[in-house]
């Protein structure tokens, strides 16, 4: 009977040989650039947070890095016996966004805490268009109870391979662009009857991370898509839809 940690190597293993698989033919398939990848902790966990426009984001986002991310994914992708067993192979776990999954949230901790990348997308959803969305604070709570950095990534020409509603892909350039790690929120030094006590990070510190976050994602999305060749859509002149009926 196999321990866990050859269990776990095998899942390594595997994950390499997927990588190699996948990602090479996809770096010439859909002329991938990668912006920023000095910036990426060579070691140690950190959160990944990725921009998301398309299910593909989950195949481009470990370009950063040769070492294996782990990403959170929603429990419908591990309902079918094959997919739930590549999901779970190449590093994914699920995750019920419609409930408060402890269980999701505790393999998480466990993945961060094993010293690997964990892939969160902090906008719940996949989005679309150029604006990143408003951000959930889960991305951000992970890397403070942990205390490792949040790393910005954003991937554009994704939404123009398999936009969310889409079966079938189409070739378009992929570009990644890494932002500046960020540091997490640290808890208030502990005073009077709070010592001795774990600390906690205070709720609106973790929001100004994730405003922060999310001004630094926008920044890197912009340029992935200018990478990528996605053009920006027109401005709205006077008389446009929006303001008609006003006045």
């Amino acid at each position: 009977m196999s321990d866990g940690r050859s269990d776990d190597l095998g899942k390594r293993i595997f994950y390499r040989v997927c990588r190699a698989i996948v990602l090479t033919p996809f770096k010439f398939l859909f002329q991938v650039t990668v912006r920023g990848q000095e910036k990426v902790p060579p070691a140690g966990a950190y959160v990944v947070a990725p921009s998301h426009r398309s299910i593909m984001d989950i195949l481009f986002t470990p370009y950063i890095t040769r070492r294996r991310v782990r990403f959170m994914a929603k429990q419908e992708l591990f309902d079918k016996p094959f997919l739930a067993w590549l999901f779970t192979a190449l590093g994914g776990f699920p995750v019920d966004r419609g409930a408060a999954d402890r269980g999701a949230i505790r393999s998480a901790e466990h993945v961060l805490q094993g010293g690997e990348p964990l892939a969160v997308f902090p906008e719940g959803t996949r989005n679309n268009g150029p604006e990143i969305g408003p951000l959930f604070d889960g991305a951000v709570y992970l890397a403070a109870k942990l205390n490792v950095p949040i790393v910005p990534v954003a991937v554009g020409g994704t939404e123009q391979i398999l936009a969310s509603g889409r079966v079938l892909p189409k070739l378009h350039k992929v570009a990644i662009v890494v932002g500046d790690p960020i540091d997490p929120p640290i808890p208030p030094a502990p005073t009077g009857e709070s010592r001795g006590r774990r600390p906690r990070v205070r709720r609106h510190d973790v929001a100004d991370t994730t405003a922060k976050l999310r001004v630094a994602l926008q920044d890197c999305f912009d340029e992935a898509q200018s990478l990528a060749g996605v053009e920006p859509p027109p401005a709205a002149g006077p008389g446009s839809a929006g303001e008609l009926g006003q006045g």
